[in-house]
C-alpha cells in the first residue's frame, strides 16, 4: 500500500470511528440531560465549566458557544480552581465538570469543595460510575468505546463526544430562550455572520458617492460622472426619481454600435428598468438580487426617491460575500 492510500485510510477510519461514537451518544441520553438543561435555564447565575487537560480545552469551547447563544458562561481550570480561582463560583452559579475518567486528582479535590458551597453540579464524563459521576447532581454520559488514537490513549473520540454533548446543551437552551437571529446579531456584531443579520443597504450606500445625471445630460457629462464617482454606474434622475441607469458597460456597447455620438444624451444611452432596492433592506438582500440578475450595482431608494448606489465591492468588503 502506498503512502497516500495509507494516510487516506487512516483518516477515513478516524472519521468513521468518531462519527459512530457520536451517533451512539443519543442512546446514552437520560432524564438527567433534560433536568440539567432546565436547571441551567432556570438558574439566576452563570454556568461555570471546568476540566483539566484536553477536557479543559473542550470546556473553553463550550463556554464560547453558550455565551454566543444567550447563556452566560465562564471557564475555570480545575487545577487553578484549587489554587485560588474557586472564588469565580458565585452562589447561584451552576458548575459543569468535564472529565473522561471522572477520577483525576484535580477533580477529586475540586468536587467536594463545590458541593460544600451548595452549588449544583453537572458532570460530562465517560464513566458515570466514577467519583465525579457519583458526586454530581446530574450526569451527561459521554462514554466512548475507544479513542481514535491507535494506542487508545490520546484524547480524540472522547473529546469529540464531550464537545457534541456541550453543543446539545447549548442548542436546547437556545430553543428554550427563543434565541432569535436578531439576538445572534447582537452577540456577533463584528463577525460576518452578524453582519448578514443586521447590516442594511444604507449602511453601505451612505459611504459611497452618489452619481446622477439628468435625462438631457451629454455623453461627456455621463462619462465624467461615472468616472469621478468611481462606481461604474450613474443613475438618471428626473424630479429626484430614478428613470434610468447607465453603466460603464452601457457606454462601451453604445460606442461600439454608434458612429454619431456627438449629440447623444443620457436618455439615448440609459436602460429604463434599473434594479433598485430600498435603503432599509438588509445588505444580504442586495447580495441575493445581484446574484439573481448577474449585476454588480443596485440603485438605492428612500421613499421612492434616489438615495445612492450599493456596489458588489461593498458587500465583499464587509464579508457579506
Amino acid at each position: 500500500m502506498n503512502t497516500v492510500s495509507s494516510i487516506l485510510n487512516t483518516a477515513k477510519s478516524t472519521i468513521e470511528l468518531e462519527s459512530n461514537a457520536i451517533r451512539n451518544l443519543s442512546d446514552l441520553l437520560t432524564d438527567d440531560f433534560a433536568n440539567a438543561v432546565e436547571l441551567i435555564y432556570n438558574s439566576k447565575g452563570r454556568v461555570i465549566i471546568t476540566g483539566v487537560g484536553k477536557s479543559a480545552i473542550i470546556a473553553n469551547k463550550i463556554v464560547a458557544t453558550l455565551n454566543s447563544t444567550g447563556t452566560p458562561a465562564v471557564f475555570m481550570h480545575a487545577a487553578d480552581a484549587i489554587h485560588g480561582d474557586l472564588g469565580l463560583i458565585l452562589e447561584d452559579d451552576v458548575v459543569i465538570c468535564i472529565s473522561k475518567s471522572g477520577n483525576t486528582p484535580e477533580i477529586k479535590v475540586l468536587v467536594p469543595l463545590i458541593k460544600n458551597a451548595k452549588n449544583k453540579m453537572i458532570a460530562i464524563t465517560g464513566n458515570k460510575d466514577s467519583f465525579l459521576g457519583q458526586q454530581s447532581d446530574f450526569v451527561l454520559n459521554a462514554y466512548v468505546e475507544q479513542e481514535a488514537c491507535p494506542n487508545n490513549l490520546a484524547p480524540t473520540t472522547s473529546t469529540t463526544a464531550q464537545l457534541v454533548m456541550g453543543d446539545a446543551l447549548a442548542i436546547c437552551l437556545l430553543e428554550l430562550r427563543g434565541f432569535s437571529s436578531k439576538d445572534f446579531a447582537k452577540y456577533h456584531p463584528g463577525g460576518a455572520l452578524g453582519k448578514r443579520l443586521y447590516l442594511r443597504v444604507n449602511d453601505l450606500s451612505s459611504q459611497n458617492q452618489k452619481p446622477e445625471v439628468t435625462l438631457d445630460a451629454s455623453l461627456k457629462e455621463v462619462i465624467v460622472e461615472i468616472t469621478e464617482k468611481m462606481l461604474g454606474v450613474t443613475a438618471v434622475i428626473e424630479n429626484d426619481k430614478i428613470v434610468g441607469i447607465i453603466t460603464d458597460g452601457d457606454l462601451r456597447r453604445m460606442l461600439s454600435k454608434s458612429d454619431d455620438i456627438a449629440n447623444l444624451t443620457a436618455k439615448d444611452i440609459m436602460s429604463t428598468s434599473p434594479r433598485c432596492i430600498n435603503e432599509d433592506a438588509m445588505a444580504v438582500d442586495a447580495k441575493e438580487l445581484m446574484e439573481q440578475f448577474g449585476i454588480s450595482q443596485l440603485l438605492v431608494e428612500h421613499n421612492g426617491k434616489y438615495a445612492g448606489v450599493v456596489h458588489l465591492h461593498d458587500l465583499i468588503k464587509e464579508g457579506i460575500i
